[in-house]
């Protein structure tokens, strides 16, 4: 009995066991979360169905002119109305000139492209804000952990003062204080998971995920790289990338075929006509009155030039040339601007946290290790100890600070690049 009994707390011990693994979250890596993002994120859906009606307004560009058709009766007399009654039928066809219908498609096709680039641009920013919360989740991660560990070696503090207080090592006073600097440890904990709780959501809602934020958690290396390529690599890349400067490009090609356009629509189209007539009634049943007989005719117009209507668009669109090229300029500028700042940016990171890594780090875990010990042993003020401490959880703060400001600017960087360069 005691066999069956220790068996069946065994396989409900494994069964528990295995339900929490089931239960635990899988960890998102950044691939995982930006290919949710692209599959599920509303607003880049919504932009790809812009890009759908601009290849829509193709089909409207490219289209021909319907032909006109009327049928009509002719000579109705008043005496006899149907003795030489005629019945009148015309076909007409307006023949575009110029390459109208060509240069409207081309000139759809290169707003298609412009939206096309337009969508680019817009995935750049919004993967940029993506990048953004979910550095902003690690660097919470990173804080409630280093919160989390101050709190419990704090507590191996208050437990070794409480045992020194008993045998009467330490006065009251100096318990109290210990007791008291617990309070800043705790309220750093509860910080870090608000800030936590508050990055998922942020991220969640970029995701478009409705999962509840306790079975939501991502996975990622929370570090610096001391590798940054020269500016100029960077410069040249971002003008090879950058979807926005494309799309003004693009359009500035654009209003040179809206302004060839615009100078072909201001040329006449020919109207081609074809009528034909016949008699309404045979003449074999109108012995007092002979209609007119069958007959095919072909007709051809063409407005009057005797004003250009058309020469307003005509000198819109050439001062819309001059328009793009100037936007141009400045999206080339914009574009040097922002590589030139994200790097900066970086390359600040850089020079605050090496010394971080290579010295600051250890020695705050050193002096609070010498002042505690020191204390502990008689040889260090309270006042000494608390310092030693506050020291080192700024440093500690700090550097998980610094090193989420760097994977920022690094965002910021890929973001003023037009892609990734630096993880």
């Amino acid at each position: 009995m005691r066999h069956f009994i220790r068996g069946v707390c065994l396989a409900s011990a494994l069964a528990w066991a295995v339900s929490s693994l089931a239960q635990a979250p899988k960890a998102l890596t950044w691939d995982e979360v930006r290919t949710r993002f692209e599959a599920n994120n509303p607003t880049l859906a919504a932009g790809v169905l812009g890009i759908d009606e601009s290849k829509a307004e193709e089909v409207t560009a490219y289209l021909r002119p319907n032909p006109q058709a009327s049928l009509g009766v002719d000579q109705i007399g008043s005496r006899a109305p149907l003795s030489q009654t005629v019945l009148l039928a015309s076909v007409s066809y307006l023949h575009e000139r110029q390459h109208k219908r060509e240069l409207r498609l081309e000139s759809a096709q290169k707003a298609t492209n412009i939206a096309i680039s337009g969508q680019a641009d817009l995935e750049r920013n919004l993967i940029f804000t993506l990048r953004s919360a979910f550095v902003g989740v690690l660097q919470a991660k990173a804080v409630l952990r280093v919160a989390t560990a101050n709190l419990d070696y704090w507590d191996k503090v208050l437990k070794i003062s409480r045992d020194r207080f008993d045998a009467g090592d330490i006065a009251q006073i100096d318990l109290d204080r210990l007791e008291l600097q617990r309070v800043q440890f705790e309220a750093d904990v509860q910080a870090a998971d608000v800030n936590l709780r508050t990055s998922k959501i942020q991220l969640l809602m970029l995701l478009n995920d409705r999962t509840p934020i306790d079975q939501f958690d991502v996975l990622g290396l929370f570090e610096f790289s001391d590798q940054l390529a020269s500016l100029d690599q960077y410069r040249q890349t971002a003008m090879e990338n950058r979807p926005d400067l494309k799309e003004a490009l693009q359009s500035l090609d654009k209003s040179k075929t809206d302004h060839q356009l615009a100078v072909a629509n201001g040329s006449t189209d020919p109207t081609i006509n074809v009528d034909a007539g016949f008699p309404a009634i045979s003449q074999d049943y109108l012995s007092y009155a002979k209609p007119l007989g069958e007959y095919v005719g072909v007709g051809f117009s063409v407005p009057l030039r005797i004003f250009d209507r058309n020469q307003g668009e005509k000198q819109r669109t050439q001062i819309d040339i001059t328009r793009n090229q100037k936007l141009y300029d400045a999206a080339e500028a914009q574009v040097f601007n922002d590589v030139d700042s994200a790097y900066a940016t970086v390359n600040s990171n850089l020079i605050l946290l090496r010394p971080y890594k290579a010295k600051y780090l250890d020695q705050a875990v050193r002096v609070r290790e010498t002042v505690r010990f020191s204390y502990e042993h008689g040889g260090a003020a309270l006042l000494d100890f608390l310092n030693a401490e506050s020291d080192y959880r700024s440093v500690q703060l700090n550097y998980v600070n610094l090193v989420g400001a760097y994977l920022t600017a690094a965002a910021q960087l890929n973001l003023a690049v037009g892609r990734e360069v630096l993880q």
